[in-house]
């Protein structure tokens, strides 16, 4: 096959892949919802199917944390959190991708242990036992040893860890800065282009 066409080919199945994807963001009760809302600011609905799921406890959390609540670009869709009649939580019907952000120590600790009791602890199930990208925004200090051992047993089922831990040396000025060096990082680990915050560059030595 000629290279060119070959690499034509070849990027041409990556694009799609990146402009197709189906993404659960499920929203938990852990303080930290600036980086649901982040994220849902930088997830394109026009180029991939966006879903939304909130544990009830989240909205809770979103009425202190978000004075103008909760902002959904148009086009993503809302499932509750009770109801099993919705996509992703069928092995027959999984997400490419699934972020909880933020996550809170007892949603991992129920993830890391295979429960399934609601729509948002079913699609992670789903999405480890299918063997798509299941990405985690925990947000806890100080880590317990329980803490410790259920990351343990969601990195050996193949989730990714991204804990909410923003870095500094963008020279971020604002709350906002600080929480996209996080949100950055989790559609870099979607494959998602995006251009948050800078790169690390290797300085003159």
């Amino acid at each position: 096959m000629d290279a060119n066409l070959f690499a034509s080919s070849r990027w041409g199945i990556l694009g799609a892949t990146i402009r197709n994807l189906k993404i659960l963001v499920a929203i938990t009760g852990a303080s930290g919802t600036l980086y649901a809302q982040r994220l849902l600011e930088h997830l394109d609905p026009a180029q991939h199917d966006i879903r939304v799921v909130l544990s009830s406890y989240a909205k809770q959390v979103i009425g202190v944390e978000l004075p103008g609540g909760l902002r959904l670009p148009a086009g993503v869709q809302t499932h509750g959190v009770k109801s099993m009649n919705v996509p992703f939580v069928s092995g027959s019907n999984p997400a490419d991708a699934m972020v909880v952000i933020p996550c809170t120590m007892g949603t991992l600790g129920r993830i890391a242990h295979g429960h399934s009791s609601d729509a948002l602890l079913r699609a992670a199930d789903v999405a480890l036992k299918e063997r798509k990208k299941l990405i985690l925004v925990p947000r806890e200090t100080p880590l317990s040893l329980v803490h410790v051992k259920n990351y343990e047993l969601l990195l050996l089922a193949g989730a990714t860890l991204i804990p909410a831990n923003p870095s500094f040396y963008a020279g971020a000025a604002t709350v906002t800065e600080l929480v996209d060096t996080v949100v950055g990082r989790v559609l870099d680990h979607l494959g998602i282009p995006n251009h948050l915050t800078p790169r690390w560059t290797e300085g003159e030595e």
